[in-house]
């Protein structure tokens, strides 16, 4: 459905698909191990280059969602299809997977600025379910307006991930591990349903299901 007009149920449920896209409960607890080592000044380069590149990914697919959609003749169905399939990977990764962050071939020996860019920024802070929902607000908002609210949510998002990031720089030195590794489980275990519905959803938009209430 084209978006033309603002009303409070598009604001909430654009808010809400930018937090669980763009949000922090994803990178968190990988940033807290990538980072455990390095002292709080190098900390706080990564948390900005983490974000820099978070929104400077997520300003570009608002301004050229629709665009890629139309060159590369996907449609938001199908994308969200393909998001819902890689997210279901990280989700599985997080819930069963054993081997440390720091060990991972995308972080060991890299410096810790290019691990911000990846995996960090993106596909942990800016995941695909924020792609998914980037793109297709981006075909979908038919009105200046309906894209600087979106522009706007953006930004108040972006803002909670730093608030996020900089407590979790002050206090990480205090966290219980064996805490922060349950919390990633059930994280995960979320995502993954995440995952699967962005699938279902998917399926329905390209005809493939219907899905009730739809």
């Amino acid at each position: 459905m084209n978006h033309t007009s603002i009303d409070i149920q598009l604001v909430i449920d654009t808010f809400l698909l930018l937090l669980i896209g763009i949000g922090p409960k994803i990178a968190l607890v990988p940033f807290l191990e990538v980072t455990a080592d390095i002292d709080p000044a190098k900390k706080s380069l990564v948390v900005r280059k983490m974000l820099t590149t978070a929104g400077a990914v997520a300003l570009l697919l608002i301004a050229i969602g629709e665009l890629l959609a139309r060159l590369l003749h996907f449609s938001t169905g199908s994308l969200s299809i393909a998001g819902g399939i890689i997210l279901v990977i990280i989700a599985v990764t997080m819930v069963l997977g054993t081997t440390d962050p720091k060990d991972s071939p995308a972080v060991k020996g890299h410096d810790p600025l290019r691990v911000a860019v990846f995996p960090l920024a993106v596909p942990y802070l800016l995941n695909p379910a924020g792609i998914v929902t980037l793109v297709t607000l981006s075909a979908e908002a038919k009105s200046l307006s309906v894209v600087a609210m979106v522009l706007a949510l953006l930004a108040a998002v972006l803002g909670i991930d730093l608030a996020v990031f900089r407590v979790a720089n002050r206090v990480s030195d205090h966290l219980d591990e064996s805490r922060m590794l349950v919390t990633e489980k059930i994280f995960g275990v979320l995502l993954a349903a995440l995952a699967v519905q962005l699938m279902l959803d998917g399926l329905d938009s390209v005809g493939v299901i219907h899905l009730t209430g739809h």
